[in-house]
């Protein structure tokens, strides 16, 4: 039967899930490695001696960096025809994290997180418009959905890793050897992971052929910019996972053995509602016959943001880990939809400038708010809680500028 299909499906189709697969496949082996790091990320740096705001700091630097060089990764993928060589790079600097168990003090680990973070800014624009291109043969929703459903399979896998290996030292409180000890079984999914992205380039070495040039948006309209507005304010007032790691550390609320079991529950639950959130964004657009009109499924992310917040920082297990589920869907959208939307509201000739612009906001917000919360939470608790439930309120706003703009 599955031969059947395979065999009705024109070349470009076949190409095209090709291509989606194999990303899938490297997601799902470069997530593996850097989730499975962020992770453990803060809980190591406060055992190397950061503080809250050092943890603050250095995700939010490393986001920054990571989403500022979208900007120029994007911009010279369309204009040099460059997405493959920045694709290849982005991937190799993940080296950076099988090398942080060389770290002996939180300075030379930030940096190891920051360049990590410097190389998916270089691969994640050019990525994402190869990607594009085959999406539009089967659907962007689920295009975008199955990829992020494979990388989140490798974000579930990553955390357990670790903790599987650290149930397996003994104690509850982990060692800076323990902590090194994990990174280190991170050089086997890093090896793999090139490969497949070699393998990747000789088999479709020219995807932008899968896509049409006719029927395209011209520049970057109104809708583009009300969109990135609002994915700006509820982005900013997304909570980083380093931070909640690292509340759950300082006030020894779990084991530090079962913080990576509570990601591991936010990736199980992104993976799935990726798929789902991907064909519902696709069905959306076929029902008002309108390639923007899924953008407005949207709405939904401030409202649950808003619930993520008191729950992740309460000091009850089961509301963290509703918190995580919460916080999973939430994440889930973010990769998948709004990467999905851009390839849905640019130009082919655009695309990939368009992915840099989205992303260099994307990264704007989260490093305000990496940082604005890491500072908070050295001030109070219920004051970070209530500033960033006050931030996704103001979204409301611009998500109904967008809105209306779609619906001209």
């Amino acid at each position: 039967m599955f031969n059947n299909y395979v065999g009705k499906l024109t070349d470009n189709k076949k190409k095209a899930l090709l291509l989606i697969l194999l990303f899938g496949i490297i997601s799902f082996l470069g997530d593996i490695i850097y989730e499975g790091a962020r992770s453990v990320n803060g809980p190591y740096l406060k055992t190397l001696g950061a503080n809250a705001v050092n943890v603050g700091i250095v995700v939010g630097i490393g986001e920054l960096l990571g989403y500022a060089i979208r900007l120029f990764s994007g911009y010279f993928s369309d204009k040099k025809n460059a997405a493959w060589f920045f694709t290849i790079l982005g991937y190799s600097l993940l080296i950076s994290v099988p090398l942080l168990s060389f770290s002996n003090f939180w300075q030379l680990a930030a940096m190891f997180i920051v360049i990590e973070r410097i190389g998916k800014g270089l691969r994640s624009p050019a990525k994402d418009t190869l990607l594009s291109y085959a999406t539009k043969q089967v659907g962007t929703g689920i295009g975008f959905g199955i990829s992020e459903f494979l990388d989140q399979l490798g974000a579930t896998l990553g955390p357990l890793i670790f903790m599987i290996f650290f149930l397996t030292t003994g104690n509850s409180q982990k060692t800076l050897i323990d902590y090194q000890n994990g990174y280190s079984l991170l050089w086997i999914p890093f090896v793999l992971l090139l490969i497949v992205v070699l393998f990747a380039y000789f088999k479709v070495k020219t995807p932008e052929t899968l896509e049409s040039s006719e029927n395209q948006p011209t520049g970057f309209t109104k809708v583009f910019w009300f969109y990135s507005l609002f994915t700006f304010i509820t982005t900013f007032g997304f909570i980083n996972f380093a931070i909640i790691g690292f509340h759950l550390k300082a006030k020894a609320i779990i084991p530090d053995s079962q913080i990576p079991l509570l990601y591991t529950i936010a990736m199980v639950i992104d993976a799935i509602f990726a798929l789902i959130v991907g064909k519902i964004y696709d069905k959306y657009k076929a029902l008002h016959h309108n390639e923007q009109s899924g953008l407005l499924i949207l709405v939904f992310i401030p409202i649950v943001t808003i619930f993520i917040l008191p729950l992740a920082f309460s000091k009850h297990l089961v509301l963290i880990i509703t918190s995580m589920v919460f916080w999973g869907i939430v994440m889930g959208t973010h990769e998948t939809i709004m990467k999905a939307a851009i390839a849905d509201i640019t130009s082919i000739n655009k695309r990939g400038t368009g992915y840099g612009i989205f992303n260099l906001i994307y990264g704007l917000a989260l490093f305000g708010g990496s940082l604005v919360a890491g500072y908070l939470y050295e001030i109070s608790i219920p004051l970070l809680i209530s500033i960033f439930i006050f931030i996704e309120i103001l979204s409301f706003p611009f998500f109904f500028l967008l809105k209306k703009e779609i619906k001209r």
